[in-house]
């Protein structure tokens, strides 16, 4: 994966529930090769942070843009720039690992053939499981999946909502890696409640809730 000069700015960002308020005056900058952590107890609005980067929510106050070769973005704009991996995100449990590929490929008008698809697989543990319908999936073999999905098209940016979630230790050593990948190609921000996620953020934003 060759480096892309990304650039995400946040300024003065706040989210809420109602009249209840989240967090407010977030601030940030990260360039390509650096990480954030977004950490905070249940109910922080860590999840909802993520959800503002991918452009899936609007914030309440504030901005947040992305830019790249001199052009800005909004998160919006920005998806094609965007992986996202998160425990709500769902995949078609009635089709293969490989079609539930296959599909996110077509549907973003990328040419992924089976060679590729296969050496996504087995990058993130799943060699060999690529016909195998997700309904015989484990928890964890999903999750491995969803990176699987985040990483199709080679994203600038890659957002990881509890990147190790129902991962054994095997399945934690594959998100090391590919949070180290990341870094040396783009942007990556994690949201965890795991202290030792922690390690590996250039910056970490806590949240309270």
């Amino acid at each position: 994966m060759h480096a892309v000069d990304i650039r995400l700015t946040v300024e003065g960002v706040a989210a809420g529930y109602g009249a209840r308020t989240l967090f407010s005056a977030v601030a940030l900058e990260l360039r390509a090769g650096e990480a954030l952590v977004v950490s905070g107890p249940n109910g922080s609005g860590k999840s909802t942070f993520l959800r503002l980067l991918a452009g899936l929510q609007r914030p309440e106050a504030g901005q947040i843009s992305y830019a790249t070769g001199g052009v800005a973005y909004t998160p919006r704009e920005a998806a094609p720039l965007i992986g996202w991996v998160a425990p709500d995100l769902m995949l078609y449990r009635d089709l293969t690992a490989r079609e539930n590929l296959r599909f996110f490929a077509a549907v973003r008008g990328l040419r992924r053939d089976d060679a590729a698809i296969d050496a996504l697989l087995d990058r993130v543990g799943l060699g060999g499981r690529g016909d195998d319908r997700l309904a015989t999936y484990s928890s964890g073999m999903v999750q491995r999946l969803r990176y699987a999905y985040a990483l199709l098209h080679r994203p600038a940016v890659l957002l990881l909502d509890e990147p190790t979630v129902t991962l054994d230790e095997r399945g934690a050593g594959v998100v090391e890696s590919v949070i180290a990948a990341q870094r040396r190609a783009g942007i990556v921000v994690i949201a965890t409640n795991d202290p030792r996620e922690l390690r590996h953020g250039d910056l970490v934003l806590q949240l309270d809730a």
